[in-house]
């Protein structure tokens, strides 16, 4: 891996090529998504299934895109027993964890006779969006299940694509019958994306669409925003690990590794004070990839968008850490604690050389659907709150309302907008 000493000069440039992995800046791509998305919106099923049977299985149409119960039992006995428990053991973990995000509906009154509050709502349906292709991933069905049937969401439905035979991943399947979901269907990419916003004679439209995908989900996701509402846009899957001499240089080059093999586009970067460490983690970085079964992927990730970024100061670093706002942070210094109350933006953070990311892939409990491509400044991890929406609840007795009529009038009479004030006037006359 590439070693860089950091300045205002080399920051700026290793910034700007993150964020070109944007799916913002993927124009060429946007016709070719728009056009599926509206095929699906004016054809519904027809176009659904055409572009379902160019790009993932031939035969799929009204009759088989949703899966039945006998896949889902045949899946059961296709899976490992050990996988199976350990789907299990990782849902009680996530299950545990997002309960705790649960919010309620709340009233205050005072005792001139008002009452404020907020209602929470769960969605009524929400789609849950698992990509497939390169990799299987019955985590990402878990992490976005179980926050929805936390929030009490009416129907779930899953999108997941299929393999040529029309068949899905049997541990994704599992999965999703563990976590709850109400129904599942073999569709994958824009079309999907597009069936389950608008919905089409198959597929029952929904309020919501979460889940991570390729560049076309995201863009499909970013055209549909505002029919439904959406988590992110989600980008390439990137890593930044902030560590000074304290840390072991291979646990370092490990967790690089375990994101840039990812996806060709995946970032892994580390941001540290000690030179030394720098080249250790390189040379680490070499010998592990000779003998990774995607070493591919992993070395075109690396040679496009792995840094190791070697800073003067603390400051400096953790200045660099804030700026890049990475999807995942690992902090390995003597004191992580300390360090990350200085840390302002990022999806997740992982304390300390034995919290490795992919223990928040798998297992410890917190959502591993987290923004991307610098958006953690702005948005979060997929949560219970994805899942639900808040109404203000607004009661005025008279008593209540005579006192502060005056108030009312005046303001929106400064507004110019008289009608809001005889609405309030007339009450009094």
């Amino acid at each position: 891996m590439r070693i860089v000493s950091l300045n205002e000069e080399s920051r700026k440039e290793i910034l700007g090529q993150l964020l070109k992995r944007s799916p913002n800046n993927y124009e060429q791509y946007n016709d070719t998504v728009m056009e599926i998305v509206e095929r699906v919106r004016t054809e519904g099923d027809r176009a659904l299934f055409a572009y379902t049977n160019r790009f993932d299985c031939e035969d799929i149409d009204a009759l088989n895109i949703r899966v039945t119960e006998e896949e889902i039992e045949e899946a059961y006995a296709k899976v490992e027993e050990r996988l199976l428990e350990t789907i299990r053991r990782a849902l009680a973990n996530i299950r545990a964890y997002h309960e705790k995000q649960k919010r309620y509906s709340w009233f205050d009154t005072t005792a001139d006779g008002t009452m404020l509050g907020q209602k929470v709502t769960p969605l009524q349906a929400a789609g849950v969006y698992v990509p497939g292709g390169k990799a299987v991933y019955p985590s990402s069905v878990l992490m976005n299940i179980v926050p929805a049937r936390i929030a009490g969401v009416g129907k779930i439905i899953m999108a997941t694509p299929c393999n040529r035979q029309g068949n899905i991943n049997p541990a994704v399947l599992v999965a999703a019958k563990e976590a709850g979901a109400d129904e599942i269907y073999k569709m994958g990419g824009a079309q999907a994306v597009a069936a389950m916003a608008f919905g089409t004679e198959s597929i029952p439209k929904v309020d919501k669409i979460t889940g991570p995908g390729n560049i076309f989900v995201a863009l499909a996701k970013k055209a549909v925003s505002g029919t439904v509402s959406i988590d992110s846009i989600a980008g390439p899957s990137e890593i930044l690990v902030l560590a000074d001499e304290s840390a072991n240089p291979r646990y370092v080059a490990a967790d690089l590794l375990s994101q840039a093999e990812h996806d060709e586009l995946a970032s892994a970067v580390l941001v540290t004070t000690s030179r030394e460490l720098a080249e250790k983690v390189s040379e680490e970085v070499d010998g592990f990839v000779k003998g990774l079964s995607r070493k591919e992927i992993i070395q075109k990730s690396l040679d496009n968008y792995g840094y190791l970024l070697v800073a003067d100061t603390k400051e400096a670093a953790l200045e660099t850490v804030n700026l890049i706002a990475s999807e995942h942070l690992e902090i390995v210094t003597e004191n992580p604690f300390e360090d990350m109350m200085k840390v302002q933006n990022a999806g997740a953070i992982f304390l300390g050389e034995n919290s490795s990311e992919p223990l928040g892939d798998y297992f410890a409990g917190p959502n591993h659907i987290l923004p991307t491509n610098g958006t953690a400044r702005f948005f979060s991890p997929v949560s219970v709150d994805d899942f639900v929406k808040k109404s203000s609840i607004i009661y005025y007795s008279r008593e209540a309302l005579k006192k502060v009529h005056g108030d009312i009038e005046y303001f929106a009479e400064k507004e110019q907008l008289t009608a809001h004030a005889n609405s309030i006037r007339v009450r009094f006359e």
